[in-house]
């Protein structure tokens, strides 16, 4: 089936990032380039707004009901090792899809009573219009941003007001997302510097992706189905060093997905670049 020549633009994107060892670099194309800082630093974080509080009851109904439909075959391994869990924490997950965060609030939909859930997004995509545009701005989303100002003022108050709130917010510590991509990236560490200033843990996930053989998305690809392992819950050291205790969690975060990819996959991870690497991409033998 002929595919998306975007879709493959974004990998021929990925394999040369890989060549040159760049992991977290921007493959996608067609984002958003023009960012009115005004309209960052005066985001709603909080939705202390009525008009942004109603935007958000929409915004989230629409969310729960596209999570429905996109994840009918999902399934989801190793709830266990988030029932011990009485605080807020912090989501991280490979970053493959705008639709990835679906996979995740079917998740926290399952145990929605006591965490609601927010997503943190790159600031680029509060700018996007149309429908997506609208759930980018107002579905429990709160945009990253390299404003010194920003961070300071708006973004490490609202971690710290969501998550005494008891709220699961996700965050991709791989930064970037790549289409389809199979494979952990190395991983920054703003996770879980948050988690270590507030004192909570990480939920480690890492999503699998298998075809589903001869059916195609609108990009051409073999359609997926997902697979969610939740990983056993990392958490902070209090009796180490500040700087120590949040690489230390973000190691074993990214071991832990590491040992996950090589058994799911039944291969060792290297950045040696494949048409594996890309879920959907290779054609039914």
């Amino acid at each position: 089936m002929k595919k998306s020549e975007d879709r493959l633009k974004v990998i021929d994107n990925i394999k040369a990032a890989t060549e040159r060892g760049d992991l977290n670099c921007k493959v996608e194309i067609g984002d958003p380039t023009n960012i009115d800082m005004e309209t960052v630093l005066n985001f709603d974080v909080m939705r202390q707004q009525p008009i942004n509080k109603i935007k958000k009851i929409i915004a989230t109904k629409i969310a729960n009901e596209y999570t429905k439909i996109f994840n009918r075959d999902t399934e989801i391994v190793g709830l266990e090792n988030v029932k011990g869990i009485r605080t807020g924490a912090i989501i991280t997950c490979n970053h493959f899809s705008p639709q990835d965060s679906t996979v995740i609030r079917y998740f926290t939909n399952k145990i929605h009573k006591k965490h609601k859930l927010d997503i943190i997004i790159e600031e680029s995509n509060i700018f996007m219009t149309g429908q997506f545009g609208f759930l980018m701005n107002n579905c429990g989303t709160i945009p990253i941003s390299q404003s010194k100002q920003y961070i300071s003022q708006s973004f490490m108050p609202a971690m710290e007001y969501y998550l005494k709130k008891r709220h699961f917010i996700l965050i991709y510590p791989e930064e970037e997302m790549w289409f389809n991509y199979r494979k952990p990236r190395p991983f920054k560490i703003g996770a879980y510097h948050i988690a270590v200033k507030n004192d909570v843990p990480i939920i480690s996930c890492f999503i699998e992706m298998k075809e589903i053989p001869g059916e195609y998305d609108e990009n051409g690809f073999n359609k997926l189905k997902y697979i969610l392992h939740i990983l056993p819950t990392i958490y902070p050291d209090q009796d180490k060093d500040y700087q120590e205790a949040k690489k230390e969690m973000m190691n074993k975060d990214f071991e832990q997905k590491k040992e996950c990819y090589e058994r799911v996959y039944n291969k060792k991870l290297t950045y040696d670049f494949s048409e594996e690497d890309i879920a959907g991409l290779k054609e039914d033998e």
